[in-house]
């Protein structure tokens, strides 16, 4: 579809009357990650996954604003041109900050939150990784993008899926991830990822932002976490508690991309609380003040 005036491809599964499940992508990937969760939730749910632009299959074009921000604006218009009024949002990876972008922006549409390995707004909590990403801040910004560039190759983004997940769980996670996403890299996404990866500095200032609206709105949450994660360990999980009290947590054995290695266990808690969320067919929703 068009949106915009942008080339997109997304993926859909479910009927186009069954309530909506949004699920924005994370790095170095596309909607791809969740080719498996798609069908197996389509029997009660519309699942929509968009590509975003200089991702996936999607264009890529000149004069599009390649930030957290760019990307919400995109998101928020791949929603109006669908007709959907409201829905779920699974935040995972870099789709958690553009995520919670668009929930800041219209959170009457948020009929629930599924957080998986998201970007975290706590920044006590985060990774001994993102500590690598930080050095990078202290260089100028010419020297920090060489340093960044340096880090967007085919072995960088097999480390990416792999990510501190042990043996047994690194045979789980094809090839087919890396290999197909570094397929896709040209010079401009290349630019496009330095561009997004040097962001997470300006991103800090949404932190608070993020952190106001969960603690405000208290929108159902369900946290899956993979702790074998050198960005978002199990520390990253529980900050969430801070201001969502009420939230689900829930600890797998696994890693950044569970929906590769723990599908299953994944599935169940989805869908039993999607379930709840949806009871009737109704969403619940919370008020500002407290009142389900």
């Amino acid at each position: 579809m068009t949106v915009n005036g942008i080339d997109i491809f997304y993926r859909e599964a479910g009927p186009e009357n069954a309530p909506v499940v949004l699920l924005p992508h994370g790095y170095p990937c596309s909607s791809y990650e969740f080719r498996n969760l798609m069908p197996r939730l389509s029997d009660r749910w519309r699942l929509l996954a968009p590509d975003f632009p200089g991702a996936g299959y999607s264009a890529t074009p000149d004069d599009f604003d390649y930030s957290f921000d760019g990307y919400a604006g995109f998101l928020d218009g791949f929603v109006k041109t669908v007709g959907v009024q409201r829905f779920a949002l699974y935040l995972h990876d870099f789709g958690s900050p553009i995520g919670a972008r668009l929930a800041i922006k219209a959170p009457e549409r948020i009929a629930a939150l599924i957080i998986q390995n998201g970007d975290i707004p706590y920044e006590d909590a985060l990774g001994p990784k993102y500590a690598e990403i930080e050095k990078t801040w202290r260089l100028s910004r010419p020297d920090m993008r060489r340093k960044l560039a340096e880090a967007i190759k085919e072995q960088t983004f097999r480390e990416e899926f792999l990510n501190d997940v042990g043996p047994e769980l690194a045979r789980q996670i094809p090839p087919d991830l890396w290999k197909l996403h570094w397929s896709l890299m040209t010079p401009k996404r290349k630019e496009i990822a330095i561009d997004l990866i040097a962001g997470l500095k300006e991103n800090r200032a949404w932190f608070p932002r993020h952190r106001h609206y969960l603690a405000k709105h208290r929108p159902q949450t369900l946290i899956i976490w993979g702790p074998q994660d050198g960005y978002m360990p199990e520390t990253s999980a529980r900050a969430y508690l801070r201001d969502l009290p009420d939230a689900e947590l829930h600890l797998l054995d696994g890693g950044h991309w569970l929906l590769e290695t723990n599908l299953d266990e994944v599935l169940s808690l989805v869908r039993d609380f999607l379930g709840r969320v949806y009871s009737s067919g109704k969403p619940t929703t919370r008020c500002d003040d407290g009142v389900n």
